[in-house]
């Protein structure tokens, strides 16, 4: 038998007694999972549901070659969740208890007792003192009919939360706000107490208003701000060249070969100067720019910080890591581009809940006029309800990256320092950070030249490095010697020119209270963004603040699986569609979890984020099924909260891995 001293490098050292077989799992690829075809495929649709979640099916590109098929082969390009209806489908008006406009003609069910006949039995969700009485899939059939024992009580997220359900009738869990009246006809409860406070929480913010994304769709939405800042550099470019710029509506912007003097202070902390008052698009322009001194400063001095994740980093899941001590939250990347056309599925993007104390939206684009007028729409819009607007300058995969967004704008600091400065004009006194990787070529690092400037040059408020370059992806471990020299670079300017301090957060690897603090002590950052270690076991961040390993349990861990479901519900939905579609992000984070390796099976800690798990059994049958990684497996766990998944719905894991294989 293979001792486990023999075991082949970058394998965990579990414990003999726990080891099925000796040969290592499938390595998952995480640049598959970070790459996931079309940004907007994965994009959240909270509510509105009846109405389609795209207007319009995709538009039909060019006919592929077979080298372009196999290019992107691997990839999830085609990832399809299609959105369940009941079979019988009852108008959204009428179910919550209101009258439809459209009467007669509603291509929608108004008959409440056909729909209420037809519909399925109830789901039951346990609540947090049931979690350890949950039997598993298997043991008895836990999902059939109304799902769980008829002695737990009925409870909606959504009626919980609000005092009412605004799926009425639709609702999959309508016992716990349903009631018949002396005359037979049931009605809908509702909790006054609950609802007059939930009216004054805001328990969701950062939501545009209908006419302002009317107004982006037409393209008739005005930006004085960002006018102004492309006349400036239209001036500059006229003063430098001597020559016209080709469009009085287009920002001019460098190519990636040409050089402009960036040490020049005409574009960055210069007077807006004189404008047309009687143009409407510059009316309310104001007269002076915030200055950097003048910014929101941000103090995140041994703050946690989820980072951005795409597709699991949605509005739910950060409300889970916020239940187990993360500070900081960001929302999941957004294209400037989808923003300024009103795409509702980019806008579910800022969604905020009460619970994030410090909230961040990011945003990706190429074009300085996008990104600042998205980030004039921010301020205007989401005023008060977005703490800072994060620039992405890491993304790496090639979607994103052939468009000179993400980390090409590392080769591009021209226009990448435009962005910046116009951006933060833009959004007034909330700040702007700016998230790094360390270059994009393999031993071609650039962050320490360009980090330097974003702060006195750029006015950017915080700066992240993910210790890879783009090439790299995940393939070798984070360079935190190299964010080390960054982060010296920072401080030596700093306190050459007796500027302000900014925030610098680094990146990558960090899988454990012990390696966090030791990158935070070793690189002089003021804190680590936690992605794949978040994703992977959420509560690292109560890790982290309790400077300790947590040996968590496999019940433990079932008891966030299933907030991370009441969380989902609450956000997307409680009746048919919204269930499905918290089944499907409950699946996406599964997908990452199974790999956590308990503690207590492990030889040797702490356990590290690049190390794969011989195939190996629980301390007990949760902690196995919780370690599984068939995807099958996945949807079975969220059938213990959100009922037996419908034969017509499927989930495929995002990244390659042995759960993907599993697909059968």
């Amino acid at each position: 038998m293979t001792a486990i001293s023999e075991l082949p490098p970058g394998t965990a050292h579990v414990k003999a007694e726990y080891i099925l077989s000796f040969s290592s799992t499938t390595a998952p690829d995480d640049d598959a999972a970070e790459g996931s075809g079309a940004p907007t495929r994965s994009r959240e649709q909270p509510d509105d549901r009846d109405a389609d979640a795209r207007s319009g099916g995709p538009k039909r590109g060019p006919k592929l070659t077979k080298a372009q098929k196999k290019a992107q082969s691997g990839m999830n390009k085609n990832r399809r969740f299609g959105r369940l209806r009941d079979e019988l489908d009852l108008c959204f008006k009428v179910a919550s208890g209101s009258m439809c406009e459209f009467g007669d003609k509603c291509k929608n069910n108004h008959d409440i007792e056909a729909y209420l006949a037809a519909k399925p039995a109830d789901l039951r969700f346990p609540q947090r003192e049931d979690v350890a009485d949950i039997p598993l899939p298997g043991a008895v059939d836990v999902v059939e009919e109304g799902g769980h024992s008829d002695s737990w009580k009925a409870f909606c997220p959504v009626f919980e939360e609000a005092g009412e359900c605004r799926y009425g009738f639709r609702c999959r869990f309508l016992g716990a706000h349903l009631h018949n009246s002396d005359s037979g006809t049931p009605e809908l409860v509702k909790d006054s107490q609950k609802v007059e406070y939930a009216a004054g929480a805001n328990v969701e913010t950062n939501r545009i208003s209908g006419h302002a994304q009317k107004l982006l769709r037409t393209k008739k939405y005005l930006f004085p701000i960002t006018k102004a800042y492309q006349a400036e550099l239209d001036a500059a470019e006229v003063k430098k060249s001597g020559k016209a710029v080709p469009s009085a509506n287009a920002i001019v912007v460098s190519e990636p070969d040409q050089e402009m003097d960036l040490d020049a202070p005409s574009l960055i902390t210069q007077r807006t100067g004189d404008v047309d008052a009687t143009t409407p698009a510059v009316v309310d322009t104001p007269d002076v720019p915030v200055r950097f001194s003048e910014k929101r400063r941000l103090d995140w001095n041994g703050k946690t910080y989820l980072a951005p994740l795409t597709t699991v980093g949605n509005l739910p899941f950060r409300r889970l890591c916020v239940s187990y001590g993360a500070d900081i939250t960001c929302g999941e990347m957004g294209l400037a581009t989808s923003f300024l056309s009103g795409s509702k599925e980019e806008w579910s993007l800022v969604r905020r809940h009460e619970s994030e104390k410090t909230f961040g939206v990011q945003l990706a684009g190429s074009k300085v006029g996008a990104l600042v007028s998205t980030a004039e729409v921010l301020a205007k819009e989401c005023a008060g309800g977005v703490d800072f607007v994060d620039l992405n300058c890491g993304c790496p995969i090639d979607l994103v990256f052939k468009t000179g967004s993400g980390s090409a704008l590392l080769d591009n600091p021209n226009r990448l320092g435009k962005i910046v400065a116009g951006m933060s004009r833009a959004l007034g006194e909330i700040p702007v950070t700016v998230k790094l990787r360390t270059g994009v070529k393999d031993g071609k690092n650039t962050a320490h030249k360009l980090m330097p400037r974003l702060g006195p040059e750029f006015n950017a408020g915080c700066i992240t490095l993910h210790g890879r370059t783009r090439q790299q992806r995940y393939t070798k471990l984070a360079d935190w010697e190299y964010i080390k020299e960054c982060v010296d670079a920072v401080r030596a300017r700093e306190a050459d020119e007796d500027l302000p301090r900014v925030p610098i957060f680094g990146g990558g690897d960090c899988f454990s209270s012990e390696a966090y603090w030791s990158c935070v002590d070793s690189s002089g950052v003021d804190g680590v963004m936690l992605a794949r270690g978040a994703l992977i076991k959420p509560w690292i961040f109560t890790e982290v603040k309790e400077r300790r390993e947590w040996d968590i349990s496999a019940r433990e861990r079932l008891e966030g699986i299933r907030n991370l479901a009441e969380y989902g519900l609450s956000h997307f939905g409680t009746d048919t569609g919204g269930v499905n579609q918290s089944r499907r992000y409950l699946c996406e984070a599964l997908s990452f979890q199974y790999r956590y390796v308990p503690l207590g099976i492990l030889e040797r800690l702490p356990a590290k984020i690049n190390e794969r798990a011989p195939a190996f059994r629980g301390r007990d049958e949760l902690e196995t099924l919780l370690a599984s990684g068939d995807s099958r497996d996945w949807v079975r766990i969220s059938e213990m909260f959100l009922g037996k998944a419908p034969e017509e719905w499927a989930f495929t894991p995002k990244h390659k891995s042995n759960s993907y294989d599993s697909q059968g």
